[in-house]
Order: structure tokens, then C-alpha cells, then sequence
């Protein structure tokens, strides 16, 4: 299983890294998480600089993305030279964006007739190429999975692992994360935000809990 993160120049820690960080939470052979790009090296928008692990080729193989927002997301849409090189398939990846990722996602045609979540800045945007913008933190139809405020990216993560490794691993690696004292009514109401746009049977979570 090879989820990558698309991590452009300016980008946002919180987007890339939480997901990042809830994701790598699952340790079994074959998992992986990368941070992908279209350069070896991205620096954030507080000038953050990270070597990248994957190219927009092999994100484009991988089994799930999750398009990361930054301050350059405008750009980057309208940068054919880029958005050429991003070619995804909800038939056979989960594809997931969060923030201004919707954008990118809505360019690329994914959010046809799809409502979707993103943060208040690029709701316009978002809503100017015909896709409507929700008020909630998270939304998902099929394999597609939006969601919209920085610390709702825990949302996309967990959503991630749930449909992949079933609802419990998804709990167990929010717990993991969640405050001290609070772990379960912190997995409780992330599990309470995806829940509803899950599979009715999710599959089954075959590893020890942590």
C-alpha cells in the first residue's frame, strides 16, 4: 500500500505532516507513506525545507493520494506543466485532498457533480470552478475524500486508514496522537466525522492494536 502526499513549494506543515505522521502509524510489510513532489527538495510556507520521497509519476501509481494545500496552489493550477503530470483514477486509488488540494482536485475533474470541503480562503476559488463548497470538515463519495481546515486532516488520514485497514486501526492510530486524557472522545468524534462515508461492511483490522 503506497499512499502519497502531494507536497508542493509553500506548502502547509500541518496538511502534509499530520497526515504524514497518523498515516505511519500502521506498521505492516508494504506500507508507505511519501511525501511526493515535483522536485527532490520543497520548502513550506514558513520556510520549511524537505526532501521529497516520491515523483508526481509514482504518486500517480500509488494506491491513495492525498493532495496537500499551500500558498502556491493557485499557481500550480493553473501550471499545465504540473497538472499534466497528475493523473489520478477514483476507479482504482482513494484520492483524497485537503485545503486548497480541492482545487487541484477540482481542476483536474474529479469533483464532477461531487460537493466538497476546503478552507474559507479557497472556498471561492473552489466555488468559482463549478464545485460546491460545504461547511463541514470533511466529505467523502466513493473514493474521493475532501477535507477543509488544517487540524481536519486527521479526518483524511483516518478515513484513509479505515477504508484500507477497517475502522479499529483507524481509531488506534488516532488514539496514538490524541491528547493525554482524551484519546478516546478524541478518536470517538474524528471515527463520528468519517464514519458516515464509509463502506457498510469496512474491512476487518487484522493487526495487535498498539
Amino acid at each position: 500500500m503506497h499512499i502519497a502526499i502531494l507536497t508542493f513549494d509553500g506548502f502547509n506543515e500541518l496538511d502534509s505532516f499530520i497526515a504524514l505522521g497518523i498515516l505511519n502509524r500502521i506498521k505492516k510489510p508494504g506500507w508507505q507513506v511519501s511525501i511526493a513532489s515535483q522536485t527532490p527538495v520543497v520548502k513550506s510556507m514558513n520556510g520549511l525545507t524537505v526532501e521529497t520521497q516520491a515523483t508526481l509519476s509514482e504518486a500517480s501509481e500509488a494506491d491513495a493520494i492525498i493532495i496537500g494545500s499551500g500558498i502556491n496552489t493557485r499557481d500550480i493550477a493553473n501550471d499545465p506543466k504540473i497538472m499534466e503530470q497528475l493523473e489520478f483514477n477514483p476507479e482504482r486509488q482513494l484520492i483524497g485532498a485537503q485545503c486548497s488540494g480541492t482545487l487541484l482536485m477540482a481542476k483536474l475533474g474529479l469533483l464532477e457533480g461531487v460537493p466538497a470541503c476546503t478552507d474559507l480562503t479557497t472556498k471561492p476559488w473552489v466555488a468559482e470552478s463549478g464545485v460546491e463548497a460545504l461547511n463541514q470538515p470533511f466529505f467523502a463519495k466513493g473514493n474521493i475524500a475532501t477535507a477543509g481546515g488544517c487540524l481536519a486532516s486527521q479526518y483524511l488520514a483516518a478515513w484513509m486508514i479505515a477504508r484500507t485497514e477497517g475502522v479499529e486501526a483507524a481509531s488506534d492510530a488516532l488514539r496514538y496522537v490524541a491528547p493525554v486524557g482524551e484519546k478516546e472522545t478524541y478518536a470517538a468524534r474524528a471515527i463520528q466525522n468519517i464514519q458516515p462515508y464509509l463502506p457498510m461492511h469496512p474491512k476487518p483490522y487484522p493487526q495487535e492494536k498498539f
